[in-house]
């Protein structure tokens, strides 16, 4: 299968004059074709692993799935590489008896980018989607200090991102005993992409909706990841830097609870302050 991570010489160059070469370990970044039903649907940039969840979340995000029973089966179709050996970089989904097609107007007839998750979507009425989870009725709070813990903590489980330094992080936090408990974390090159592999291991996990969850992005905030998140059923995004204006926007019609420059001492609330309990006490 493609690798995750590979490996590269490079020249390290110093002001002061000094250089050597050395071995790199840079982020696999690779296209991923998803198809439902054996027809081509996206192809996106990713970084090759948990391709299954980024399928299955990239197609809830698009509406075509809400539960893991609308999947029949899911696997590699045959693609072959320029080495001669199978890639890996085709999955195929097929969908259950009765859950209809995806309309033709949601497929995108451009390739989906790394940094981009709406590119090539056919029209820009698909792009504000209604789901069938509504956050506005889940009113879990957390304290300050619980959510000015989730960036370190969303570190720590950062592998990939260890050895390489270029890859995005999403993580699901979900309520427990002892407060926030880490669920699950993805990563990828393509902010979208881990938030999608995060959102599919969970259906596939059955733990729709993630009502009183978290997720803590290690990145800024753009109007896809709120979305998703969203359709989700999450009731709180954080992030470490900021989010655009169109991602508060959709927060707050959504009912949302937004956070941004989460850095560990302080944050930002642009949407849903009622979530948030200001004081330094783990919940």
């Amino acid at each position: 299968m493609a690798r995750v991570t590979q490996r590269r010489r490079v020249l390290r160059l110093s002001a002061d004059g000094g250089q050597r070469e050395r071995a790199d370990v840079l982020a696999g970044e690779e296209p991923l074709e998803i198809r439902v039903n054996g027809r081509a649907f996206s192809v996106t940039m990713r970084t090759p692993g948990d391709d299954f969840d980024l399928a299955v979340g990239f197609l809830h995000g698009e509406g075509v799935v809400t539960g893991w029973q609308d999947v029949a089966q899911i696997d590699y179709r045959s693609g072959i590489g320029a080495d001669g050996m199978r890639d890996y970089n085709v999955v195929d989904l097929t969908l259950a008896e009765g859950v209809a097609p995806p309309d033709p107007s949601l497929e995108r007839h451009v390739y989906t980018s790394s940094s981009c998750g709406v590119c090539g979507t056919a029209s820009i009425e698909s792009v504000r989607r209604s789901g069938a989870h509504d956050v506005r009725g889940d009113d879990t709070a957390y304290s300050l200090g619980a959510l000015l813990a989730l960036p370190d903590r969303l570190r720590e489980g950062q592998a990939i991102f260890d050895r390489t330094g270029g890859v995005h992080a999403a993580g699901l936090f979900v309520p427990g005993q002892d407060g926030l408990e880490l669920a699950q974390v993805r990563e990828d090159v393509g902010r979208h992409n881990a938030v999608d592999k995060l959102v599919g291991w969970a259906l596939r996990e059955s733990r729709m909706p993630l009502r009183g969850s978290v997720i803590q992005v290690s990145g800024r905030v753009s109007f896809e990841l709120v979305q998703k998140a969203a359709l989700a059923g999450i009731p709180t995004l954080s992030a470490v830097s900021a989010p655009s204006s169109l991602a508060a926007e959709l927060a707050e019609e959504v009912g949302m609870t937004l956070i941004g420059f989460n850095r560990g001492r302080s944050l930002n609330v642009y949407t849903g302050r009622e979530r948030v309990r200001g004081n330094s006490a783990l919940a």
